[in-house]
């Protein structure tokens, strides 16, 4: 009755231990879930907040540049209509100096009856403009405003000649064949007002440039092609042709280039596009999403490698304190085949306990090597396949049949640990077993390419769920009523990190089968 309980409670026991397996399984699935749907809940709203926030300045950056754009628009108007006043100045001069070269005529022809006041009037009033009357050799007779003395310039000639020159001279005649000429320039004034707008003009172009904020700006000549200046930009983007070329089209393309037309100069057109600044603020939401997804790839690389060293320091401290637990009985077992031995107890029942005791042992030895690096010895992988599964048949169901696609009598030798290696095969067939219901075919092919051994494990039991294929290796996983779901595991740790090998669903059919492909290196 005791025993009974005993046994009982032991099924409990691993009935409760795979429902709680199952449920922490499913339980860090859900979690994982959990977790990443907030992820993506605080990554979008991080993103949506951040193009709140740069929607805000990115608006306040362009209406900051169309102030700019405007008030770049006034000046240039203002600098324009300063230069036309000036050259309806000059015409006006022009229209005095004629008025004048007439005056100087008349007064030198006029009778004794002609009132010659007005003409005096017109002579005198002349203060600013810089007048020479000169004969046909270029003799200066008078002039009126000048920077020389008339005692010391008699001819003109040179580079004063130069300098009257600027404008045709006019011509008078005193008497019928005789030339006179009326040689005239720029009034200090004018000349003056003239220096004042070239250095307007100069200073509106330096002010485009550097009051420009940090918008690049360019100034070209009418064809668009010459620079007369830019701010914003370095300077390699403007001596090479193809990168000014590249950056007028975009500058065009987003900004109408503002067109400044002043008198007696060629066009000139000031292209701007937005800064970098604001161009930086459109793609920093992107930016910052890839920020955060490498920082929580890092985290999770981080958080599994600690998670895989955690989980195994607890494969290698149960296993090594499950080796310690099964040397005592194991020990007392051997002594008690002695002591029957010595009772000449029935010799078969000792051989079939001696192999089972035998098999203690081994299972206490695998035990002992996890956590350590096994020693691969040349083996022949032939040989350990047919062992083991020569200790399965008797111990499964006679409705199983096992096959193997290789003769006993075949050699394929390559570095392996074999109690390792058997313990993989007895998990992978035990599964199979499991999945039958202890009813079905289970089939090994050995196959040989030139670097790899592949052994394909196929049964016809109930099959795997494709999305399941991983999820099958995972500590913990289990489709059975009994069991810890730990046989896959261990025997992918077995072949993976001792083995330096490969093993996984090759294929799965529901009701039908599954293939479980297990590659080896040959060296």
């Amino acid at each position: 009755m005791a025993v009974r309980q005993n046994r009982t409670a032991a099924k409990s026991l691993i009935s409760l231990g795979f429902f709680t397996a199952l449920n922490i399984y499913e339980r860090k699935r859900r979690w994982k879930w959990l977790l990443f749907a907030i992820a993506v809940i605080i990554v979008t709203a991080s993103l949506w907040y951040t193009n709140v926030l740069v929607g805000k300045i990115a608006a306040d950056e362009r209406q900051k540049l169309r102030m700019w754009a405007d008030a770049t628009q006034r000046k240039a108007r203002f600098v324009s209509y300063t230069d036309s006043f000036f050259q309806r100045l000059k015409v006006e001069e022009q229209k005095k100096v004629r008025q004048l070269a007439m005056a100087t005529q008349r007064l030198a022809t006029a009778s004794n009856s002609v009132d010659i006041t007005l003409y005096s009037e017109i002579i005198e009033d002349n203060t600013s403009i810089p007048v020479i009357l000169t004969d046909e050799e270029n003799r200066i007779i008078n002039g009126r405003n000048l920077e020389f003395s008339l005692d010391t310039v008699r001819v003109l000639e040179g580079a004063l000649k130069e300098e009257f020159t600027r404008y045709p001279p006019i011509t008078i005649e005193f008497f019928p064949g005789s030339r006179n000429y009326f040689y005239y320039t720029d009034s200090r004034l004018f000349s003056e007002l003239r220096r004042v707008l070239d250095d307007l003009i100069q200073t509106f172009f330096t002010e485009v440039v550097e009051n420009s904020a940090s918008v690049p700006v360019i100034i070209t000549d009418s064809s668009q092609t010459r620079i007369i200046g830019y701010g914003n930009l370095s300077h390699e983007q403007v001596i090479d042709s193809l990168s000014l070329k590249k950056t007028l089209l975009t500058m065009a393309s987003e900004n109408t280039p503002i067109k400044l037309d002043l008198e007696g100069q060629a066009s000139t057109f000031i292209h701007y596009k937005s800064s970098y600044l604001l161009t930086q603020l459109r793609y920093y939401p992107y930016f910052q999403l890839g920020i955060i997804a490498l920082f929580l790839l890092i985290s999770y690389i981080l958080f599994s490698s600690a998670r895989r060293s955690e989980q195994k320091q607890v494969w290698v401290g149960m296993a090594k304190e499950t080796a310690h637990q099964l040397g005592t009985p194991i020990s007392s077992i051997m002594a008690w085949l002695e002591l029957m031995k010595m009772n000449n107890v029935d010799n078969e029942t000792i051989i079939e306990l001696e192999k089972d005791t035998r098999r203690l042992g081994t299972i206490a030895e695998r035990f002992s090597k996890i956590g350590s690096a096994p020693l691969l010895k040349v083996e022949n992988l032939v040989r350990v396949i047919y062992d083991t599964v020569d200790y399965l048949k008797p111990r499964s169901s006679k409705k199983i049949i096992f096959s193997i696609n290789v003769p006993r009598e075949h050699s394929i030798l390559i570095p392996l640990n074999a109690g390792l290696f058997e313990w993989v095969v007895e998990n992978l067939c035990k599964n199979s077993i499991d999945a039958m219901s202890g009813n079905g075919h289970i089939s090994i092919e050995i196959l040989e390419e030139k670097k790899h051994i592949l052994i394909d494990f196929t049964d016809t039991g109930k099959g795997i769920p494709r999305s399941r294929f991983k999820t099958v290796f995972h500590p913990g996983y289990t489709s059975k009523k009994r069991g810890w779901g730990l046989g896959l595991t261990l025997s992918r740790r077995i072949i993976r990190e001792y083995h330096r090998g490969k093993i996984f669903v090759k294929s799965s059919v529901i009701d039908q089968g599954t293939t479980i492909r297990v590659m080896l290196r040959k060296s």
